[in-house]
């Protein structure tokens, strides 16, 4: 009786999936594996409308992934599979930022530009402006 090895299954290949904390950090958008853990649990990445994802939970050519790193929710799909951590310029053919999340990123960081500039705008703040901006910064009502 002859033994059937993997390659020869009937079945049609499944399509390579990779794990989502390692595509993560091969794709640059996290420095290690342990902060890509960290922000999955946390929340801050889904899965094409996955709610919460695991770490363990597999990624596919093709899943559009929505991650947020810091005030930037950027979403991405992903067009190649690599477990390993390459440079830049080779980590970005792995995936392709939508049209509408580049536009929302952008809008997001001109507000927050203009933001910035308008706290700086005018004359030193008197003591009720102080501490209105420190109630906004830290919402303490006894500033």
């Amino acid at each position: 009786m002859a033994r059937r090895r993997k390659t020869d299954s009937p079945l049609p290949a499944a399509a390579p999936r990779l794990r989502l904390d390692k595509w993560l950090w091969a794709a640059r958008l996290f420095r290690t594996r342990s902060r890509a853990k960290q922000a999955i649990h946390g929340g801050k990445v889904h899965i094409s409308g996955r709610s919460r994802p695991s770490p363990s939970s597999e990624v596919a050519v093709g899943d559009v992934l929505r991650v947020r790193q810091g005030h930037d929710l950027r979403e991405l799909v992903v067009k190649a599979l690599s477990d390993q951590r390459q440079g830049a310029p080779e980590a970005a053919l792995l995936y392709e930022e939508t049209e509408d999340s580049l536009q929302a990123r952008q809008a997001v960081s001109e507000a927050r530009r203009l933001n910035r500039l308008s706290w700086l705008a005018g004359t030193r703040p008197d003591k009720r402006e102080r501490r209105e901006r420190l109630r906004l910064k830290y919402g303490r009502k006894d500033a």
